[in-house]
């Protein structure tokens, strides 16, 4: 399968404001001229990557305040 959409741009997980840009950031930024069904799609696919990165900061926020 081919990827539909690749960067190589990632959030900093450590960094609240890379990963609140990644996690706030519109879908019309990955598909600025879309129909409503191609929207919904990529709005799927990226709801767990913002969830990952979100649990990634929380991760490295605790370690980081544990220490």
């Amino acid at each position: 399968m081919n990827a539909i959409y690749s960067s190589s741009i990632e959030p900093d997980p450590s960094d609240a404001l890379d990963v609140l840009a990644f996690v706030l950031c519109p879908v019309d930024v990955f598909v600025p001229c879309g129909s409503h069904e191609e929207r919904a799609a990529i709005t799927e696919m990226l709801a767990p990557a913002k969830e990952e990165a979100v649990r990634k900061w929380l991760e490295a926020d605790f370690l980081r305040t544990a220490n």
